[in-house]
């Protein structure tokens, strides 16, 4: 068993972000540094760990419940894979589109890893956590004091930034009960206007730091294609190592996280003027019709 402090630590960002692939891709960089790995994948599309196991999709606890016909049926190696640089990849899953509570999945999944010894002998529990915080289920991590490091992937994107700053009311909220800090933003770059002076100014009006700005580069879509990470399809290539100086900062970020100082709608979009985003888009939209805006949006 590891000597070191287990460091749990949680990925939460808007759907579509782009938290499974930076996390997936910081966690194999973690690996490469020596550290011992579980991705414990929150999500009930069960991606979490694809790029790690180089497959479509891990079997989830959940399904494999339902087939042994309760979670106390199942062993940990029944549910446990083991992919790239020995990371282990667990996923929670959920039920069926629009029946009963994909949270559920959160929390029985976190449970029985528990119970059946899990974490042991391991440096790092990464919790990879659908969208935003919007129930008790996915705040599971949070609320449970389970995850005690947040990492929110964002971008320039408003909604991006609007999530970012409504995690962070999560995180606040169960903050004294517990452990939980915002250990920082990660920028996962959309090339959209003034998008790293955005990501720095939420950061500073939330009373964190921009652990990294993930520069857009299209080595990571033939990554995915592969169902591999960038550290292992391009190790030498430069997104790599933007990984590697990603996963470093977030070792190095040990007992640095805050209690967030979240902000109002109004501020978010202040913010936004302040740096001209909000005329920028006003400009842009001037004597346009509907149709000519439907198809700029569409090409």
């Amino acid at each position: 068993m590891s000597d070191k402090k287990l460091r749990q630590i949680a990925f939460y960002g808007k759907g579509g972000i782009g938290k499974s692939t930076t996390s997936q891709n910081t966690l194999a960089a973690l690996a490469d540094l020596g550290q011992k790995i579980l991705i414990v994948g929150c999500d009930p599309k069960a991606d979490s760990t694809r790029l790690i196991l180089h497959a479509k999709a891990q079997d989830t606890i959940l399904s494999l419940a339902a087939e042994a016909g309760s979670v106390e049926d199942l062993e940990l190696e029944d549910v446990m894979k083991i992919g790239y640089k020995d990371i282990r990849c667990v996923e929670s899953g959920g039920p069926e589109p629009g029946v009963g509570c994909a949270g559920r999945g959160v929390i029985t999944s976190i449970n029985f890893l528990e119970e059946e010894g899990a974490y042991e002998g391991i440096d790092y529990v990464s919790y990879d956590v659908l969208g935003d915080v919007v129930c008790g289920g996915f705040a599971m991590p949070i609320r449970e004091n389970k995850a005690q490091e947040i990492y929110i992937v964002m971008s320039g994107e408003m909604m991006a930034m609007y999530a970012a700053n409504n995690i962070s009311k999560g995180i606040l909220k169960y903050a004294n009960s517990g452990g939980v800090r915002l250990g920082g933003l990660v920028c996962n770059e959309r090339q959209t206007d003034k998008e790293l002076e955005l990501a720095e100014s939420l950061a500073a009006k939330l009373g964190t730091k921009l652990i990294h700005f993930v520069p857009r580069d299209n080595v990571v879509q033939h990554a995915e294609l592969r169902r591999m990470t960038v550290l292992e399809y391009a190790p030498d290539s430069k997104q790599a190592q933007e990984y590697r100086d990603l996963a470093t900062k977030i070792h190095g970020n040990s007992g640095n996280g805050i209690i967030p100082t979240p902000i109002t709608m109004d501020e978010l979009e202040d913010m936004l003027m302040e740096h001209g985003i909000m005329k920028q888009i006003d400009e842009s939209i001037v004597g346009k019709t509907a149709a000519e805006l439907a198809a700029e949006a569409a090409a």
